[in-house]
């Protein structure tokens, strides 16, 4: 199952023994669903437990006939598509007034009269939700989407969720294959939203989830940063040792003064320390500072014996 399925199937355990709220809630379903006009209602959708939740609700509030059908979506061998349906016209056209509409409407707008509350708002945004929402695994990306069919409709939504008093949403809408998503970006929001429309299991999941990715992060960044500075410890390693390699080529590592001469052993003994403790391992300890100097001394020196060693060549 994926999130978004986890997410609704939350939603669908939600319990309210107040008629306007389970009301408030068919009607976000309803509205943002397939088909919703007097003469005709249809709900499709990809979730069980969705179907089964407006089954339930329908059942409780208006009792119609309802004919159910279960199909492959279009182009898919695995996606099931549940069609939920109220068979006889005038049952529809009683559903469709209950919530204050008419036949004679040129738009479908939210009807605010069947929003009496806070707690009817957000069980409208969970049917709106389960009717034609989306949230993206958060393992992924942080992305909640509606998908609604209608601009006037996905305008009224912004609205509503913009007026929640006990979250700062901020939705943005973007018009996509000829439907108008209205979306949020953003761990925070997404958080708030599954919270408000009561899946506060799927939020707390989501954020651990973040927690996780942000540890990883972290352990991938101070892994990186520790291999950048081995290799440039190793690369600098070996420039330094090759220096002392030319001048006990060309000089021998005797001629070299008291204190460069035991830096230069104790390179060649140990390759892979930093300069941090090349300093602290000598006999009378110096800085980091300190054994730069040295080492910056040894390669100039080193330098001069190469010059030196290519002009008798050249005589």
């Amino acid at each position: 199952m994926s999130f978004s399925s986890d997410v609704k199937q939350e939603l669908c355990r939600a319990e309210s023994f107040d008629r306007d709220t389970l009301r408030a809630e068919l009607y976000g379903m309803l509205l943002f669903g397939r088909t919703f006009r007097a003469d005709k209602i249809v709900f499709t959708t990809e979730s069980i437990h969705a179907g089964r939740r407006i089954t339930m609700l329908l059942q409780n509030l208006f009792m119609p006939i309802i004919e159910k059908q279960t199909s492959l979506r279009p182009k898919s061998d695995e996606t099931k598509l549940t069609r939920i349906s109220l068979i006889d016209s005038a049952e529809c056209t009683r559903v469709f007034e209950s919530f204050g509409h008419s036949a004679g409407e040129i738009t479908l707008r939210v009807n605010r009269a069947n929003l009496s509350g806070e707690e009817q708002a957000a069980a409208f945004v969970r049917g709106v939700f389960l009717s034609c929402g989306s949230v993206s695994d958060p393992m992924k990306s942080y992305h909640a989407e509606f998908c609604v069919p209608y601009k006037n409709l996905a305008a009224d939504l912004s609205k509503i969720l913009g007026e929640v008093t006990e979250c700062e949403f901020t939705p943005k809408t973007v018009r996509r294959s000829g439907n108008y998503i209205v979306y949020f970006k953003g761990s925070e929001q997404i958080c708030d939203l599954l919270t408000y429309m009561g899946a506060p299991v799927q939020s707390m999941e989501l954020m651990g989830t973040k927690a996780v990715k942000q540890v990883r992060n972290n352990v991938n960044r101070s892994i990186n940063g520790e291999v950048a500075n081995i290799r440039k410890v190793a690369s600098a390693s070996a420039r330094q040792i090759d220096a002392i390699q030319t001048i006990k080529r060309t000089r021998g590592l005797d001629s070299l003064p008291d204190d460069l001469r035991e830096i230069a052993f104790l390179r060649l003994e140990n390759p892979e320390m930093s300069l941090r403790d090349l300093g602290a391992n000598l006999s009378t300890p110096i800085s980091r500072s300190g054994a730069n100097h040295r080492i910056q001394r040894l390669l100039e020196y080193a330098g001069t014996q190469e010059d030196n060693h290519g002009e008798s060549n050249d005589l």
